[in-house]
C-alpha cells in the first residue's frame, strides 16, 4: 500500500485535491482510502440523533459497528494512535492510502501553500516530497495529476 499526506492550513485546497485524486487514482485501477484528521474542533457529526448508531453510544457502547449494503460504518468513542488510525483505514486493503492532515506524522507529504508565510511555517516538515501552490489546484491541475501517476507508477 503507497501512503501519501496532503498537508496545509485551513482552507488551502487539502480536500479538493484529495477528492480530485481519489478520481484520478481510481482511473488508474487504484482502490483508494483516506484517513483525515477532524481539525475542526471537538468530535466528528454523528448521524442522525434517531438512529440505533446513536442510541447505543448514548448508553455507554465504547463503540457501534454497523455493516449491510457492502458497506460499514464504524465509530468509537476512543482515541486512537495515528498508527492505529492507519491501520482501520487501510484494512479495506486499499492499493492507495490518502492522509489529509496528520502534518507532524512521519510519511511522503505534498504540501499546500497559499502565501510566503505559511511556506515558511510548512517547509519545516518532515518528508515533504513536493509542494504545490494553492492557485495551482485551480490553474493547472493535470501537472499535478501526471505528478501523482509518476508517484504511483514508481512505487509498483
Amino acid at each position: 500500500m503507497k501512503t501519501l499526506h496532503v498537508v496545509g492550513f485551513k482552507n488551502s485546497g487539502k480536500t479538493t485535491l484529495v477528492s480530485h485524486w481519489i478520481t484520478v487514482l481510481k482511473r488508474l485501477g487504484c482502490e483508494v482510502a483516506v484517513l483525515k484528521h477532524h481539525g475542526h474542533g471537538g468530535a466528528p457529526e454523528l448521524p442522525p440523533a434517531h438512529t440505533d448508531t446513536v442510541q447505543f453510544l448514548e448508553f455507554g457502547a465504547v463503540s457501534t459497528l454497523v455493516a449491510g449494503g457492502d458497506m460499514i460504518q464504524l465509530i468509537q468513542n476512543k482515541e486512537r494512535s495515528f498508527e492505529q488510525l492507519k491501520a482501520l483505514a487501510a484494512s479495506s486493503e486499499p492499493d492507495v492510502l490518502l492522509i489529509e492532515g496528520y502534518k507532524q506524522e512521519a510519511g511522503e507529504k505534498v504540501v499546500l501553500i497559499r502565501n510566503e508565510e505559511e511556506r515558511q511555517e510548512l517547509e519545516l516538515l518532515p518528508g515533504i516530497i513536493q509542494t504545490v501552490e494553492t492557485a495551482e489546484l485551480f490553474e493547472d491541475i493535470t501537472r499535478l495529476d501526471d505528478w501523482l501517476q509518476e508517484w504511483v507508477e514508481a512505487r509498483q
